[in-house]
């Protein structure tokens, strides 16, 4: 019997390692990116570049459908979200709404002033809907031809400071290729980048960033 003792302990280890595990992968496939999580489950800052893209490609959607009230429960309810209709970003100038002015963006007629036009220095002064078309979704970023997971696909000649910005960011950049077989229609290029923090452990939407060639 002492000589199975140590043999007997060995396999009751193995049991309760294999209970353990066996935890912990399941509070990690129940892990929601946008509901709020337990203490014990995997924190948002986490989550891996294929998750972090999935969670951006389904906000996009959002932003696509111009469902602005689904849009509204995946930002930050504290910081709002920031617009920035260039690929520098000044919070100076720049617009930023909170969860419940972007649930009312279908109904809001206002004009409000969303930063700066790049070059002639005049303010850029549009409704949400026409800011969304011009600033945001002004191409199907659905099928970008690159996405870049933190990382920034093309600059122009704008200064990028997003991480500069919004020190805690992770962003997916959605990226629209302009024609390099024709050098003219090579600066045609766009990108749509969305930017999240973690709250509470989600990752919720705090910028959006439109970057493209300015002359």
């Amino acid at each position: 019997m002492k000589r199975l003792l140590p043999w007997l302990v060995l396999l009751l280890c193995g049991v309760v390692a294999g209970i353990l595990i066996s935890g912990a992968v399941f509070a990690f496939t129940g892990f929601s990116v946008f509901g709020k999580a337990r203490n014990d489950i995997q924190p948002a800052a986490e989550l891996n570049n294929a998750e972090l893209a999935a969670v951006a490609f389904r906000v996009l959607e959002y932003i696509r459908d111009g469902d602005y009230v689904a849009l509204s429960g995946v930002s930050h309810p504290e910081r709002g979200v920031v617009f920035s209709p260039h690929a520098t970003v000044t919070l100076s100038t720049s617009r930023f709404f909170l969860p419940d002015q972007i649930a009312a963006f279908r109904d809001d007629t206002t004009v409000y002033v969303w930063g700066i036009r790049s070059g002639s220095g005049e303010p850029i002064e549009l409704t949400p809907l026409e800011y969304f078309d011009k600033f945001v979704f002004d191409k199907d970023y659905t099928a970008a031809a690159v996405i870049g997971v933190d990382h920034i696909v093309r600059s122009g000649n704008a200064l990028e400071n997003i991480t500069e910005v919004f020190p805690d960011v992770r962003f997916v950049d959605f990226h629209v290729t302009g024609d390099e077989r024709d050098s003219a229609d090579d600066f045609a290029w766009s990108s749509l980048r969305l930017g999240f923090e973690e709250y509470g452990g989600s990752f919720l939407l705090t910028v959006v960033l439109h970057s493209m060639w300015t002359e």
